[in-house]
């Protein structure tokens, strides 16, 4: 089911980058401006999450956030910045937002960060955030992956890769799955943009002689397990 988003960017290309990539995943998102008309619109539109830029005019983010947990609305929030310090970061989580996404940013991980928020949000229940795989763990929240005690650093395009094999452990996913669920495309690029990110993620995870834990199935695509 689709969910209602609403956007607070002033970048036109930015703006309408994300809306055109919302509305493919069948999301209905509005869009302001600036600072002030986003805090106006997000009191009174009963959104499902705020996608919000942190250097507005007239009113920016911070401040924006800072408006509405004083006024006891708590609707998830992501900011977007182009800092990205870990004080920067700290400073946007202090003041309210729920995630920060540093620019620029690929769609599918805006797209999984929203959809984590909201299913916290609305399932009033429990929500998943360690994915395992053997000795190989993955923390959604704190952005982090070990194999064992050794820490895996990871690109964004590779953690949402990742994610998206734990997500399907034991299973085989097929070029075209990952094509959808972890770039976005709904057509083959007839790249080896695939290949080239497996091979890297293959070489952080199976390092140092692990057992191997990624595996190619000839002819079908690739499978994350023992």
């Amino acid at each position: 089911m689709g969910r209602k988003i609403l956007l607070v960017e002033d970048d036109r290309t930015t703006a309408d980058f994300i809306l055109k990539g919302l509305a493919e995943h069948g999301h209905v998102g509005d869009h302001a401006a600036n600072g002030r008309d986003g805090l106006f619109m997000a009191t009174d539109g009963g959104y499902d999450a705020i996608v919000l830029d942190r250097m507005l005019p007239g009113m920016d983010g911070l401040a924006v956030l800072g408006a509405l947990r004083a006024a006891g609305i708590e609707t998830p929030a992501i900011l977007l910045s182009a800092l990205g310090s870990v004080d920067d970061r700290v400073t946007g989580l202090t003041a309210g937002s729920d995630d920060y996404l540093v620019k620029p940013f690929a769609f599918a991980e805006l797209l999984a960060r929203l959809e984590l928020l909201m299913r916290r949000r609305g399932s009033g229940t429990h929500v998943e955030t360690i994915l395992t795989c053997a000795t190989l763990r993955m923390d959604l929240l704190k952005r982090e992956v070990k194999r064992g005690e050794r820490a895996i650093d990871l690109q964004p395009r590779e953690f949402r890769l990742l994610e998206y094999l734990l997500r399907h452990t034991d299973q085989v996913v097929t070029r075209t799955m990952l094509l959808e669920g972890v770039w976005d495309y709904h057509f083959d690029p007839g790249t080896n943009v695939i290949d080239v990110h497996i091979s890297r993620l293959r070489r952080k995870v199976d390092a140092d002689g692990d057992r191997p834990l990624i595996h190619t199935v000839r002819g079908a695509g690739y499978r994350l397990g023992e």
